[in-house]
């Protein structure tokens, strides 16, 4: 599964650990006590009617309508040791000014990215939708999409060409990668893994995705939530909501 994000960055699935019912069973064994998946009748209703002979069990499985309960009781009274055991990895592709936000959640999260020490590939870059410059005194952020001349739009393009061009020419010149990587700006992209609970996934988002927040980051929440709550939607519609 794949979500686009800006003009060339992406979040990437790659695997999970765990599910709703893990969530459930975390908190439950605090009393010794364990739950199972209910089977979704009117799944298997439509099985039938398909005619389809075999469809994954993950179709047909739900979660008891008590076990939905939990998961909204834990949320809401801030219980979340339990949402902390299941895991998700994305591979995420983002300008590294975008990265670095990421970076800042650091409980609960693991990331290996990838490293202009021993890449020395054509670099990609971003290139922003305009936004106007925060006003009424504010010291960070920005205002509405704003539409700039050409001639100034091309003095960034030129920028990064520059940028891109010293960085080949040091190269050439026989200077490490992880020393000409130095001369490339921020707004090129990077790649990495990103690894973290469920828990640590839902403060982010929540954080993320807030309006204050800036724009681009808030597109990447939107975009790994879509993923998330796609294999753990009980506890996902529980934590952000």
């Amino acid at each position: 599964m794949r979500e686009l994000v800006l003009d060339k960055g992406h979040v990437d699935y790659v695997t999970h650990m765990g599910s709703d019912l893990m969530v459930c069973n975390a908190a439950r064994v605090s009393f010794n006590k364990e739950t199972d998946w209910e089977v979704d009748s009117a799944a298997v209703q439509r099985m039938r009617d398909s005619g389809s002979p075999t469809i994954p069990f993950e179709e047909l499985r739900m979660l008891s309508e008590k076990d939905q309960k939990l998961i909204r009781y834990l949320a809401k009274h801030n219980h979340w040791t339990p949402f902390a055991h299941p895991q998700i990895t994305l591979r995420i592709k983002a300008p590294i000014s975008v990265r670095t936000q990421f970076f800042k959640h650091k409980q609960g999260f693991v990331e290996n990215e990838i490293s202009r020490r021993y890449v020395s590939y054509i670099p990609e870059f971003y290139f922003p939708k305009w936004r106007g410059k925060p006003t009424n005194g504010a010291k960070q952020g920005s205002e509405d999409f704003i539409s700039i001349t050409p001639a100034n739009e091309q003095k960034f393009f030129d920028a990064v060409r520059h940028c891109v061009n010293s960085y080949n020419q040091l190269l050439e010149a026989g200077v490490a990668p992880e020393q000409a990587r130095f001369v490339l700006p921020q707004g090129m992209y990077t790649e990495w893994y990103w690894t973290g609970s469920l828990a640590a996934y839902a403060r982010f988002y929540k954080q993320r995705i807030d309006e204050h927040a800036q724009w681009e980051i808030r597109q990447y929440a939107e975009a790994v939530g879509k993923i998330i709550k796609s294999h753990f939607p009980y506890s996902w519609e529980a934590l952000t909501k």
